[in-house]
């Protein structure tokens, strides 16, 4: 009985360990290929923020395959990609109390679904699925908004988002490979 307690204590020990000390060593090793980045937009008092990690497309085929379609991305690497409104505001046409949610997608060759949810998992996918199931509970998403997807004629090699004025209307900009799409966002 005393050596099942110690060999026990051993392997908590040794969790404890990998938890506190291999997680965040993990997390730094992957943000090297995959560095975070941040879209911030103020005007009209109104301030809009993403945060994320861009991967690099590195000679891969992103989305279809890497990027399956038709299955919740967790919309770029490493943690969830965060979107934060200082304000309420309709995106899509919806509308979206001020707060900052978790930002999911579900890609598809002719449109994209974004989803905002309330809860930010840790990390966002499971590892034992190797990234391809991810963490989001869809009890909490908060809004829903479908948005085409457009053919880039030159491919980008890192996923950027970024807020851009186009038509006089601000919209969350998300490109990588030989897509973008375009969320329009509308003070409230």
């Amino acid at each position: 009985m005393k050596t099942l307690k110690w060999i026990l204590g051993i392997l908590l020990a040794l969790l404890l360990l990998g938890y506190f000390f291999g997680m965040p060593y993990l997390r730094e090793q992957t943000k090297k290929h995959s560095p975070e980045r941040e879209a911030v937009y103020e005007a009209s008092g109104i301030t809009l923020e993403v945060h994320y990690s861009a991967p690099y497309k590195k000679g891969r085929q992103i989305f279809g395959e890497l990027v399956p379609y038709n299955r919740v991305w967790r919309t770029g690497a490493n943690e969830p990609t965060t979107f934060t409104t200082s304000h309420a505001v309709e995106v899509g046409g919806q509308p979206l109390p001020a707060g900052t949610y978790s930002l999911w997608t579900i890609p598809n060759p002719e449109a994209w679904t974004l989803i905002l949810n309330s809860e930010i998992p840790d990390w966002g996918a499971t590892l034992l699925s190797g990234g391809r199931k991810t963490t989001r509970n869809p009890d909490t998403d908060v809004l829903e908004v479908v948005v085409p997807a457009l053919n880039l004629p030159d491919p980008v090699e890192q996923l950027t988002l970024e807020f851009q004025i186009v038509r006089s209307e601000v919209v969350l900009l998300l490109s990588w490979d030989q897509t973008q799409i375009m969320v329009p966002i509308r003070p409230n």
